[in-house]
């Protein structure tokens, strides 16, 4: 789950995630940064709440872990997908459910919101290639409220059995050299 970045002065980073998926949407955000900042736009990451005017009384931490409380939260459960199984998972239409539910929301439009909130902001993380293409913008909303997108809780332990979900090549590398510096990555 390593992948290569290397900086103008030819110097190599290397970077390490848990698992392949987490390694995926890295890449894939690293990819927009550089995109953004080749087309000569600055790049910032945008606040949720800003952008869709989330109200300030809503907390999305205390939310996430509501979601996740084992006893009231959503269940995760082991769902199958294109000969691909993908554990540690819910379904976008469970997360709604559950926020209807537990009075988060009045409706289920209202819950979309909030659920691409707590999407963009990292709180959970789309599974399968229907919901990663909704996170990229090939859909009306980022978050889907449908049966078939599948989502999971960064620190769940989820993992895909079967294809891997890399559509890029890589590369095996031997690698060579000292640690220079040593830590984990977090996109908060």
């Amino acid at each position: 789950f390593v992948f290569k970045l290397t900086a103008a002065k030819q110097q190599d980073h290397f970077f390490q995630a848990a698992y392949l998926e987490e390694r995926d949407a890295w890449v894939r955000d690293i990819k927009k940064a550089i995109h953004c900042i080749d087309g000569g736009q600055r790049f910032a990451r945008k606040s949720t709440r800003r952008s869709i005017r989330l109200p300030e009384t809503i907390n999305l931490s205390a939310l996430y872990l509501s979601m996740k409380d084992p006893e009231k939260g959503i269940k995760e459960l082991k769902l199958e997908k294109d000969k691909k199984v993908f554990n540690h998972c819910f379904t976008g239409t469970s997360v709604i459910d559950w926020l209807v539910s537990s009075k988060s929301i009045r409706n289920r439009k209202e819950g979309l919101m909030l659920a691409s909130s707590l999407l963009s902001e990292g709180y959970l993380q789309p599974a399968g290639d229907t919901s990663k293409a909704a996170a990229e913008g090939l859909s009306d909303t980022p978050f889907l409220d449908l049966s078939d997108a599948y989502y999971y809780f960064p620190d769940s332990g989820f993992f895909c059995e079967g294809n891997s979900s890399d559509d890029d090549v890589v590369l095996k590398e031997e690698f060579r050299g000292i640690v220079v510096k040593q830590g984990c990555l977090l996109k908060q």
